[in-house]
């Protein structure tokens, strides 16, 4: 689910760039606000009580906590905060860059949990477990995102430096 709310999201901000928008003029752009709406919906639902099973629950997302990690309630309180700070900072231009980096390694830092939570069959939102060659791909994805998103940083030009020339 959370790859279609990215995929869908990204497009329809890179749509509205083909339209005019210029907010969401590049890729680049229309990737940030599209991880960032996917990171609220993820990041939210480390606040969810646990009696709600439409969606996922802060009760799931505790039982995705390897064994090996101290305090796993709050662990999950604290990433969602990360989150959603994380799509905070990937809206704001003068932040993504920072942002993206650090959700790359929030994203990083998480996959124990999304593999625990796999091989360890803990079911999610009400329904069977996520299996592993899913997961893993569905990471790989939004790392990926969020290094793009982040984009490369502009290498400064020293005062007169001659430009190099382009590679024919």
């Amino acid at each position: 689910m959370t790859v279609i709310v990215l995929v869908v999201a990204t497009l329809a901000f890179r749509l509205l760039g083909a339209l005019g928008v210029r907010r969401f003029g590049t890729w680049q752009a229309s990737v940030a606000h599209g991880l960032a709406v996917m990171v609220v919906m993820t990041g939210s639902a480390h606040f969810v009580p646990v009696g709600v099973t439409f969606m996922p629950n802060h009760g799931d997302l505790v039982r995705m906590v390897p064994p090996f990690v101290p305090f796993p309630a709050a662990v999950v309180y604290l990433t969602g905060v990360l989150e959603l700070a994380g799509a905070i900072g990937l809206v704001l231009p003068a932040t993504r860059r920072a942002a993206g980096i650090c959700l790359a390694l929030l994203f990083v830092g998480l996959l124990p949990a999304n593999v625990y939570a796999a091989v360890s069959d803990v079911p999610f939102a009400g329904g069977a477990a996520t299996p592993l060659w899913e997961r893993i791909p569905e990471q790989v994805l939004y790392l990926a995102a969020a290094l793009f998103a982040a984009g490369r940083r502009a290498v400064p030009v020293r005062e007169g430096a001659r430009p190099v020339p382009a590679a024919r």
